[in-house]
């Protein structure tokens, strides 16, 4: 028996033991524990999605049955849209794994960095805030916005770090070469990026103008941290702290190393276990890791989603979330959103088709409050659209984004 199966084998017996939402997902598909002796075992389990791990915990609150430790033994408890509420339990089996993206930047003692994630309600901000302590660097807590006021931290304090959206570090640059700060003056040398995809056009921009050592990581809300980008790797270095499938999103089965499907993760986190979570995320595996992902696995890109769902700056926008508004608004026949990015910022426009004789007028606003207050994402704008304009048979959320 490999290290892996051995790792795999007991951590289903112990959620089994421990987490009853995982023991409900066995023995609904006729399992017990000595059914999964290793990785090749795994497919016997149906994948959990996002929509169906939102159902599990609205119908056994708070957790679904996955937590499986003592409530009162938790540090922190995030909210995810849904709602779901994530645990954040301490993970010493995956501590030293989830250092690896900041460890291959080189973040440490004497660097002075910028997160400009969120700090509130989603576990981005702290859970790298963490990471970077770990590391041994010194956090400057900025959270999201206030660009004067970050370059103004930035040249004051003598940043060497930054953590946060690609975009956001671009917009900075640009708001600094406007205010007539020389790019020598730029202190910034490091950075680590997420919630978006990382294009060339930023990589050669911050890494050839800036000379800055980069990183993208992959993670979601429910798993952390999941891979993180190393140069001279196409994809990802996956982490030794989960193991990843790709599967067909119909079937859950798995697929051949380089086909398309579904990345599907395992965590090993016997405190929070996820067995066979689906993260709706398209993407490949390597049939062999890269030299430089060590023990983990290499995630060769992602494509897209398998579901309906559209991540937002960094947020989820859901059609469910969409088809809440309905409910509270039945003049509304139709609701839509559509995903652009005019001058390389994420713009959400929701359109709206109304019920004959309708106008719409009085509710642009109340949508708008409604859906920030569901999904925690900024809507820049409501749109009443005449009748036929929305195809019912699209997705709810289309995304016409361009990534350079």
């Amino acid at each position: 028996m490999t290290t892996l199966d051995a790792r795999i084998r007991d951590l289903v017996a112990h959620a089994y033991t421990h987490a009853p939402a995982i023991k409900g997902i066995l023995s609904a598909a006729g399992l017990t524990p000595a059914d999964i002796q290793g990785a090749s075992d795994l497919a016997k389990i149906p994948v959990t999605s996002k929509d169906a791990l939102v159902k599990i915990h609205q119908e056994n609150p708070p957790f679904g049955g996955f937590l499986a430790v003592e409530m009162d033994s938790l540090p922190r408890i995030y909210i995810s849209p849904g709602p779901i509420f994530d645990p954040q339990p301490p993970n010493p089996e995956g501590a030293e794994a989830a250092l690896a993206p900041f460890q291959y930047v080189g973040f440490g003692r004497g660097d002075r960095v910028l997160n400009t994630f969120m700090y509130h309600l989603v576990p981005a901000g702290l859970l790298l805030d963490e990471a970077l302590r770990a590391c041994g660097a010194t956090v400057i807590p900025t959270g999201p916005g206030n660009t004067d006021y970050q370059i103004e931290i930035m040249t004051k304090l003598g940043a060497t770090g930054f953590v946060g959206q690609p975009s956001y570090l671009g917009i900075m640059l640009d708001r600094a070469n406007e205010l007539g700060i020389p790019k020598d003056k730029i202190t910034l040398k490091k950075a680590l990026f997420s919630a978006e995809p990382y294009t060339l056009q930023q990589r050669f921009r911050f890494e050839g103008e800036y000379g800055m050592k980069t990183t993208s990581a992959y993670g979601t809300a429910d798993l952390g941290v999941i891979g993180y980008t190393r140069e001279g790797v196409e994809g990802f270095c996956l982490l030794d702290s989960i193991y990843a499938e790709i599967c067909d999103p119909a079937t859950g089965q798995p697929l051949e190393a380089g086909s398309t499907g579904e990345i599907v993760v395992t965590t090993f986190n016997k405190a929070y276990p996820l067995v066979r979570f689906g993260t709706g995320d398209l993407g490949a595996l390597a049939a062999v890791p890269a030299p430089e992902c060590g023990a983990g696995q290499q995630l060769l890109g992602i494509y897209g989603r398998s579901g309906g769902a559209v991540k937002v700056r960094g947020m989820f926008l859901h059609p469910d979330s969409l088809g809440r508004a309905k409910v509270f608004f039945p003049q509304i026949k139709h609701i839509q959103a559509v995903i652009t990015r005019p001058g390389n910022k994420d713009y959400v426009t929701v359109l709206l088709e109304m019920q004959p004789g309708e106008s719409g007028e009085s509710i642009g606003a109340m949508i708008q409050q409604l859906a920030e207050q569901a999904i925690r994402l900024r809507i820049d704008e409501v749109k009443v659209v005449p009748e036929g304009t929305i195809n019912p048979s699209e997705r709810a959320v289309k995304d016409e984004r361009e990534w350079e």
